[in-house]
């Protein structure tokens, strides 16, 4: 984890090389408490795309717990009976 205090964010480029080089998140803190957070726009991006599948899931699960599903070989089968596969 790498920590850094909020004066620090002056040296955008050293912050920049930390945020590449570890691939990790910087947090920064200002009196000695977490303020920010900094990172790299990958590990963004795959943040992001992680919370995404990770809300699919929960609504995926959600469903099945409700009882909102139904057996995939009758749907295929209601499907090719429909469109004449």
């Amino acid at each position: 984890m790498n920590i850094v205090p909020m004066r620090d964010l002056k040296n955008t480029t050293k912050i920049e090389a930390l945020c590449k080089q570890t691939k990790e998140a910087v947090f920064v803190t200002k009196n000695g408490y977490g303020s920010l957070v900094v990172m790299d726009m990958d590990l963004y991006e795959e943040l992001l795309q992680q919370a995404y599948e990770a809300k699919l899931i929960n609504r995926a699960l959600k469903d099945v717990e409700e009882g909102k599903v139904r057996d995939g070989d009758e749907v295929m089968k209601e499907i090719e009976a429909k469109y004449g596969f």
